[in-house]
């Protein structure tokens, strides 16, 4: 019984030696891959291709014809199905909500039309050709005495949204104010494929593809080392960039934080069972229970797969239909700013966000038809080839901030987060905002990233 007692202890230390290896392997560090900074996403054959390195001034401007056949394509909507009794968003849209909005749509806003126009047209905008394709950005340089620091900060956003998240924060951080002695030049570029920005023809322009493009549009525009601040795709893209370009920036702050991978997930099962171990007790219920967590996630994701699997499907069925794009993305301003709007009757969309602004987004899509190649991001990040960088395991020194707003899709342990960004600086928790934090609360995250540049700079 002895010898057999030892054998099944030697056997029993084996396999556990054998998946340590194995859990070593999967989850440990990598080096920092290098990407192709000249990889062509334009139309037909890359020889025939001379990049103009011209940057060019660019006006958001569409004649009236176009913006009268929006207004009869408002006029002519079909008829909406009336929403269950008793129901709010439950089901999403609610219709009747949906015809207050589209007739304010077609009435008041468009009345209004070249007053927006000169609304998004209040920062300089420009396009430049990078890898084959225009992209279009807008620049805002502070108009600042001699000598006051000026700091370059890249801004990147993300799905269903635009540049116009950040036109509320871009007045703040661009002006000279006592609680800071720095401003910032801020560059905000529309994500290849989102607005004004052109598409890939080509297939693979997944996230950390588009990190390579926004580096060198900061090259373009004269700056070798930046700032980056983003969330949902412009989060990763940011992470992207501060994992790649460690030695091209300053600091990364991010307002959707993720970490994936299996360290993660064993980070996370592990923390549930205490959690006021890992997290201060306050803000447990920004991580747990994870059961709910994982419902509600399941629950809104629907349009992601979608999106990763057949994305020019449904966008077919969007493009240059104002009432079936407006009903897709506005929804996401009530959902993903807070839950519990699903129980309101007009899905709280004007608690913080006005209808303008709504529209405003809306407009970028409708009038670039961009709604299909924005989508195409989805499929692109879900390829083999981008699972294949696990750029989680890729550790940056870049000094890193997260901004965790309470209802915000997910979020993750900074016990976690810390593998990959092991200068993890800052990590604040609000009790309030969700999804779109530039659009709803532009004051604090204004005030979040200062405070993290600020320990920056020191």
């Amino acid at each position: 019984m002895g010898f057999c007692r030892r054998v099944l202890f030697v056997a029993a230390t084996l396999l556990v030696a054998i998946g340590y290896k194995q859990f070593r392997d999967a989850t440990g560090p990598l080096p920092v891959p290098t990407l192709d900074p000249k990889e062509y996403w334009g139309p037909g054959d890359v020889r025939q291709y001379k990049e103009d390195p011209a940057i060019k001034p660019f006006k958001v401007t569409y004649s009236p014809e176009v913006i009268e056949k929006l207004r009869s394509k408002l006029n002519d909507t079909p008829t909406l199905v009336k929403p269950l009794e008793g129901t709010a968003f439950e089901y999403g849209f609610n219709s009747n909500r949906l015809q207050e909005i589209l007739k304010y749509w077609k009435t008041s806003y468009l009345n209004k039309w070249t007053e927006r126009e000169a609304f998004l047209n209040q920062f300089p905008h420009f396009k430049t050709q990078i890898q084959g394709l225009n992209i279009h950005f807008i620049h805002v340089k502070p108009k600042v005495p001699a000598g006051t620091k000026v700091l370059p900060l890249l801004l990147l956003h993300g799905w269903p949204g635009s540049v116009r998240e950040f036109y509320d924060v871009i007045p703040k951080l661009t002006t000279k104010s006592d609680d800071k002695d720095f401003v910032f030049e801020v560059i905000v570029p529309s994500l290849p494929g989102y607005g004004w920005s052109q598409g890939a023809s080509k297939q693979g322009l997944s996230p950390s593809r588009i990190a390579v493009i926004m580096k060198n549009l900061m090259d373009r525009v004269g700056h070798k080392k930046f700032y980056v601040q983003g969330g949902d795709w412009g989060s990763l893209i940011a992470n992207m960039i501060s994992t790649l370009y460690q030695d091209n920036v300053y600091g990364v702050h991010m307002n959707m934080c993720a970490a994936h991978g299996l360290k993660a997930i064993l980070k996370s099962i592990v923390a549930g069972f205490a959690p006021s171990t890992f997290i201060d007790a306050k803000y447990v219920e920004y991580y747990y229970p994870a059961g709910p967590k994982f419902m509600y996630l399941l629950a809104e994701s629907g349009y992601m797969h979608i999106q990763a699997t057949k994305p020019d499907t449904i966008g077919t069925a969007l493009v240059g239909n104002p009432v079936g794009l407006a009903a897709y993305i506005i929804e996401k301003f009530s959902t993903w700013t807070n839950p519990s709007y699903r129980q309101l009757a007009d899905g709280g969309l004007e608690k913080y966000f006005t209808l303008d602004s709504l529209l405003d987004n809306i407009m970028v899509y409708y009038l670039t038809d961009s709604i299909t190649t924005s989508q195409r991001i989805y499929y692109e990040a879900m390829s083999a080839s981008e699972f294949a960088l696990a750029i989680d395991r890729i550790p940056t020194r870049v000094p890193a901030a997260c901004a965790k707003f309470k209802y915000e899709l997910m979020h993750a342990l900074d016990w976690a987060l810390r593998d990959h960004f092991t200068n993890l600086i800052q990590s604040n928790h609000f009790d309030d905002g969700g999804h779109f934090a530039a659009m709803q609360l532009p004051n604090v995250l204004y005030k979040d990233l200062v405070e993290f540049v600020k320990k920056v700079e020191q």
